[in-house]
């Protein structure tokens, strides 16, 4: 079976990371998460960022011991046995196709906006679009998502830009329904900052992945950090938070208050790059687990088969496509992304668990890069993330927690009806 191609640097690794953080929470999400959090979105952004460190870092450790694509299952199996290991990885898939359908529909919502295209065909037509640049090649599709990421921190730079002289006019710390308001739109803004654990996916293509995964893992969460919780704070500046929350396309609506149509003209174009880049990475990431659990013989080997011309994983870049297609008739954007979000707590939870575990069970195996602040062999850090994402789990919306346990029940069926 012929190999995937090793062509990325740390340069491309981390802006595939960034692309896909920076898309669909900051362009699409901001609004309804400024519903809940008032002006103090910004601590929402922060609380967020901290709970998905924790987990990013216990990521950058496991990535070190175990480079290779089928990623989350690998490591999760590694602790708790082939059957976890193949419901997590069954859940990391499906993140990624609910991630790809729910920023398609953002996309649609923005193209709607300039174009006044019927939402659910541009969806639809932006997924296959993607998918067949995926299917052209891992270095034609990274290109395309820095090009792409370049647009999307030139738009947040914007937004932070023309919120400079409104700084001060609002009370950052008005939270209208309290700190449970704040840790609701946490909740959600979460969803912004994933693709941190998309990276690791990179591991078969990628130059000495044991080394340059968590380097670009952890870069790419310092910058998407910082770059959020400035466009927060500008965001409420200019517009405050009820208006916020009412905007479908709230950097086209800052942009429109401040600079005039041609400023929501030129951020709605720069959305619709950001959310096609998200989408985008997005595919690209469940495409390369499911190949890698193809490899593993934890799924059908016909997933695993690589194209001979363009040396990628043809059939898996298929299957995810139809499958994110599929999932765009199941609901919207926020009802999409909190089933998302479920989906990775539920893996982020267990990969927390199996950094504390691989420290007792193989605490002489070689780790390249090791987690800071321990007690004994106990990883404070990973303890932590452990604990925060459980307590995250519970603030998502019920009906979308429910999604997420069945597909979570139907995956553990699934792992003891696969030939081991």
């Amino acid at each position: 079976m012929k190999s995937l191609k090793r062509n990325l640097g740390l340069l491309e690794v981390t802006f595939s990371g960034l692309g896909i953080i920076l898309g669909a929470g900051i362009y699409a999400l901001i609004g309804q998460a400024a519903s809940t959090s008032g002006n103090a979105l910004w601590l929402s952004f922060l609380i967020a960022s901290l709970v998905a460190s924790f987990t990013a870092l216990s990521y950058a450790e496991l990535s070190s011991m175990f480079p290779h694509s089928s990623a989350e299952y690998e490591y999760v199996k590694n602790a708790f046995g082939d059957k976890i290991g193949f419901t997590i990885g069954w859940l990391i898939i499906f993140s990624g196709i609910l991630s790809a359908a729910s920023v398609s529909v953002a996309f649609s919502d923005y193209m709607a906006t300039l174009f006044n295209l019927p939402g659910i065909f541009t969806s639809i037509a932006l997924i296959i679009i993607l998918s067949l640049v995926l299917f052209l090649g891992i270095k034609e599709s990274t290109w395309v998502a820095i090009v792409f990421t370049a647009l999307e921190v030139f738009g947040i730079l914007i937004i932070v830009y023309v919120g400079v002289p409104f700084l001060g006019s609002v009370n950052y710390l008005e939270m209208p329904l309290g700190w449970q308001g704040i840790l609701a739109s946490a909740a959600l803004i979460f969803f912004a900052y994933l693709g941190f654990e998309d990276i690791v996916k990179l591991s078969d293509e990628t130059r000495e992945p044991h080394k340059i995964i968590p380097q670009g893992l952890i870069l790419a969460m310092v910058i998407s950090t910082v770059l959020y919780v400035l466009a927060a704070i500008s965001s409420v500046s200019v517009l405050g938070w009820e208006v916020l929350s009412n905007s479908a396309a709230p950097f086209s609506a800052i942009a429109d208050s401040v600079l005039g149509s041609n400023g929501a003209l030129l951020l709605s174009f720069i959305a619709i790059f950001a959310t096609s880049n998200t989408v985008l990475l997005s595919l690209l990431a469940s495409s390369r687990i499911v190949y890698g659990m193809a490899t593993c013989n934890s799924l059908p080997s016909i997933l695993g088969r690589v194209h001979p011309t363009t040396r990628t994983p043809w059939v898996s870049i298929l299957i995810v496509g139809l499958i994110s297609i599929g999932f765009l008739l199941v609901g919207g954007l926020n009802f999409l992304a909190n089933v998302t979000v479920y989906t990775l707590f539920v893996a982020f939870i267990f990969i927390n668990a199996t950094v504390i575990i691989l420290r007792f069970t193989t605490p002489d195996r070689d780790r390249p890069f090791k987690l800071p602040l321990n007690l004994g062999r106990l990883p404070l850090i990973s303890l932590i993330g452990l604990i925060t994402c459980s307590v995250l789990l519970l603030k998502l919306d019920y009906h979308a927690i429910l999604v997420g346990i069945i597909i979570t029940v139907l995956g553990l069926i699934l792992s003891f009806l696969k030939k081991i």
